[in-house]
């Protein structure tokens, strides 16, 4: 990004239009880290960014329907993904609520799309993700065990990092305001 954004409205709306591309593997929000907790422990993954609806505030990533953050989000459905871009000298914390969905239409309107690509192996190993292996590929079975998690932000926290000087801005349900980086 050539210049540099002085509108907390230009801010807003330049990181849903980023947000909006991140969808594309070689974008630098493509990839993202998502913090949750089974309400002893904080966890933290990465994910993939499948879908972004920047009018609805809303983001959906893949998961296996087996996988630990599934129970933890069902139980403590807030969570924090944070992304960052190196390109733009952008950090994003978005405060989240996430939703699983296991069956319905969106994911079985979704998985009729993956199954026939290489990423559908994710969503069919015989075992839960983060079981004890003997071997460093355990054979694939075959029922599928995808799932769709959609979070809502509820507030986005942005920080700029510049030669010029950091500055950081939170969006949420009052509105964009400036916060000292």
């Amino acid at each position: 990004m050539d210049e540099r954004l002085h509108d907390l409205a230009a801010i807003e709306d330049a990181v849903w239009h980023e947000l909006g591309r991140s969808t594309d593997s070689a974008h630098d929000w493509h990839v993202g880290v998502l913090a949750t907790t089974d309400g002893q422990r904080a966890d933290a993954r990465s994910v993939v960014l499948r879908e972004v609806e920047p009018a609805a505030h809303s983001l959906i990533v893949y998961t296996d329907a087996r996988s630990p953050k599934v129970e933890h989000v069902q139980d403590h459905p807030e969570g924090v993904l944070v992304l960052w871009s190196a390109s733009r000298g952008w950090q994003l914390r978005l405060h989240v609520h996430i939703t699983v969905e296991t069956s319905g239409l969106g994911v079985w309107s979704r998985w009729a799309k993956l199954m026939m690509t290489p990423a559908a192996q994710d969503y069919l190993s015989p075992l839960p993700p983060g079981s004890r292996i003997v071997k460093p590929v355990p054979e694939r079975g075959t029922r599928a065990h995808f799932a769709m998690m959609t979070m809502r932000v509820d507030a986005l926290d942005w920080l700029e990092l510049h030669p010029e000087g950091q500055r950081r801005a939170l969006f949420d349900a009052e509105g964009g305001h400036w916060l000292a980086p």
